[in-house]
C-alpha cells in the first residue's frame, strides 16, 4: 500500500534516534553494582567418541575425550553481568562437595564477591551433566543428561541466613536479580529480602506470583503461559497479538510491576507498563542461530545494567534484546562483553539504514 511503513522500520527508526544514548549505557555499565540472588548450578558438558554396544545392556560405549564445566541458572547471570563489566556479588547455596568448590573458585576467578554464598552440607550442589557422543567425521549429538539436585528446601535456618545476607547487602548494590530456577533457593523469607530493592529484577521460571511488587519480570513465553494458566499461541506456533495483549495487562495486574517483558524468541520481545501502550522489540538476530542455551541470562543481565545506569524499560529491553542476539551465535552457554555490544548495534544501525532513509519512516509511537 503506498505510503505504508512496516512497524519493524519505525523502531529502528526509533532506534537510530536513540543510539547515542544507548552507547553511553553501555558505557557506563562498569559502574552498575549489582547483588544476584540465585539457583546456582553447574552445567557439565562430557564428550567423547563413540566406540561400540556395551556387551553389559544394549548402551553405547563411549570413549571420553574431553569435559567443559561452565556456570548455570543464577551462576550464569552473575558471569554475564561480570563479563559485561559490572560489580557483583551473589547470593545462593552450594553443596559440601566438588562441584560447589568449582563454582566458587570460578566465581572468585571471575571477580564476583561469593561471601553470600551459603555451603549445605545435607544438599548437593545442583548439577546438570551432559553426555555426548560422535562417530568419526560425524557431529557430536547429546546421549544422555543427569542431574544431581535435592527436591527439598534448605532448612528454616538457612533460609534465614540467606535473608539476612541480601538484607545487609541492599544499601550497597544498584539493582537485585532473582534468578529463579525452582531448586529452592526462593522461599518466602529470601524473596521478601529480595523485594526490598527499589530495582529488582524476577527471572522465575515458575512462580512469579509470589514476586508481588518487583521492578520488572522477564518471563518467555511458555513461562507466562504457565503463570497465566492458558497458551498464547496458535496451531501454527505463531502468537496471538489480541492473547499477548491480555496476557500482559494480566500479569501487570496480578504482580503489580512497573513493567512486564515477555521474551518471544524469533519474535522478539514485548513490553507492558501501566498506562503505556505495549511495545513490541523485534528480534535483531533471526538467521545466525546455534543455541539458545542461557540467552535469557544474557537478557537479564543487560537489561538490569541498563535499569541500574537510568534507562527507561524500553532501552533497557532494548539492550537485554542487543545482548542476546550476540550470545545466540554461539554454542553452548556463552556471554558477551561492552566491546561486542557497542559493534552489534552500529552495525546493525548501519544494516538498516538505508532501508530507513528509503522509506523515511516517522516515528509515531510515544517518546520512549
Amino acid at each position: 500500500m503506498d505510503g505504508f511503513v512496516s512497524p519493524e522500520l519505525l523502531f529502528f527508526d526509533c532506534l537510530q534516534q536513540h543510539r547515542q544514548r544507548l552507547l553511553d549505557l553501555i558505557a557506563d555499565f562498569r559502574q552498575a553494582r549489582v547483588l544476584v540472588v540465585g539457583d546456582l548450578m553447574l552445567d557439565e558438558f562430557l564428550t567423547g567418541q563413540v566406540e561400540r554396544v556395551s556387551r553389559e545392556a544394549p548402551v553405547l560405549v563411549i570413549r571420553h575425550e574431553s569435559t567443559r564445566q561452565v556456570p548455570g541458572g543464577g551462576a550464569n547471570a552473575a558471569f554475564n553481568l561480570a563479563k559485561l563489566g559490572a560489580q557483583v556479588k551473589i547470593v545462593g547455596v552450594v553443596g559440601d562437595d566438588a562441584q560447589g568448590q568449582v563454582l566458587l573458585q570460578m566465581f572468585e576467578q571471575a571477580e564476583i564477591d561469593p561471601t553470600g554464598v551459603v555451603i549445605d552440607r545435607d544438599r548437593p550442589t545442583v548439577t546438570k551433566t551432559r553426555i555426548s557422543g560422535h562417530a568419526r567425521q560425524s557431529v557430536t549429538q547429546q546421549i544422555v543428561r543427569v542431574d544431581r539436585k535435592s527436591d527439598g528446601l534448605p532448612s528454616s535456618t538457612r533460609q534465614q541466613r540467606l535473608a539476612q545476607i541480601i538484607r545487609q547487602q541492599i544499601s550497597t548494590v544498584d539493582a537485585i536479580v532473582c534468578s529463579d530456577y525452582g531448586d529452592g533457593v526462593f522461599t518466602p523469607p529470601v524473596i521478601e529480602a529480595a523485594l526490598m530493592h527499589p530495582c529488582s529484577v524476577v527471572d522465575s521460571q515458575r512462580q512469579l506470583s509470589q514476586y508481588v511488587g518487583a521492578t520488572i519480570y522477564t518471563p518467555n513465553l511458555p513461562e507466562a503461559e504457565f503463570a497465566l494458566g492458558y497458551t498464547l499461541t496458535n496451531d501454527l506456533g505463531k502468537t496471538e497479538e489480541s492473547l499477548l495483549e491480555q496476557a500482559g495487562q494480566e500479569l501487570l495486574a496480578s504482580t503489580q510491576a512497573k513493567a512486564i517483558l515477555i521474551t518471544r524468541g524469533e519474535e522478539g520481545m514485548s513490553l507492558f507498563e501501566p498506562g503505556h501502550q505495549s511495545q513490541h522489540i523485534p528480534a535483531f538476530n533471526r538467521t545466525d542461530v546455534y543455541d539458545v542455551t542461557g540467552a535469557g541470562d544474557t537478557v537479564v543481565a543487560a537489561l538490569t545494567l541498563g535499569l541500574s545506569r537510568g534507562a527507561t524499560p524500553w532501552e533497557a529491553a532494548v539492550l537485554g534484546n542487543l545482548a542476546a542476539s550476540i550470545v545466540v551465535r554461539q554454542f553452548g552457554t556463552s556471554t558477551t562483553t561492552q566491546a561486542e555490544m557497542t559493534a552489534a548495534l552500529r552495525s546493525l544501525l548501519k544494516r538498516y539504514a538505508h532501508l530507513s532513509g528509503s522509506q523515511n519512516p516517522t516515528t509515531a509511537s510515544r517518546d520512549l
